[in-house]
């Protein structure tokens, strides 16, 4: 829900809706307001400012918080999940679900991941698989021969991860 403020249109008062995200010059000059999340939308600051992301389209249904790998499909820059077991590092991540073939919002990592859960806090996180986050670091056994080590970040909170953009280990 979002709250309503008055307006004067013509010599009358009525009510008005701020907007929650910007379609660009179209909503010039419009109020907005925060979203549910208690946060403007990245799509209200100006370019250059705010969390650094960009669209693409999804190979795969993702869930809020996972983290992603970029690949090459069929020429198009496409993201999946990362996955430590299979080859694919992270690149970075969502905050909402998207859907195959839909395109995903996807954050560079080295920012605050927000939809994550049981984290604990001050304890650094590595790759896991399907997109997931471990803890700790993967030894380098027969068991994880060929698998990515890759350091995302320190969790803030139980639900907040601070990601970086670290390189990675083929173990």
């Amino acid at each position: 829900m979002v709250d309503k403020v008055l307006r004067r249109v013509n010599g009358q008062n009525q009510q008005y809706t701020p907007i929650t995200s910007s379609a660009g010059a179209a909503d010039a000059g419009k109020i907005p307001a925060l979203g549910a999340d208690g946060k403007l939308d990245p799509t209200l600051y100006n370019a250059g400012s705010g969390p650094a992301s960009r669209s693409i389209p999804a190979s795969e249904a993702i869930a809020a918080g996972k983290l992603v790998n970029m690949y090459a499909n069929a020429g198009v820059v496409n993201v999946r999940l990362a996955d430590n077991s299979n080859g694919r590092p992270a690149h970075g991540y969502v905050l909402a679900a998207v859907a195959s073939s839909a395109s995903a919002t996807v954050y560079d990592l080295d920012g605050v991941n927000s939809q994550l859960t049981g984290l604990t806090p001050g304890s650094t996180y590595y790759l896991g698989t399907a997109g997931g986050v471990v803890t700790p670091a993967l030894d380098a056994t027969s068991a994880t021969a060929g698998s990515i080590d890759q350091k995302i970040g320190v969790a803030l909170s139980a639900t907040e991860l601070d990601t970086d953009d670290y390189d990675y280990v083929v173990l």
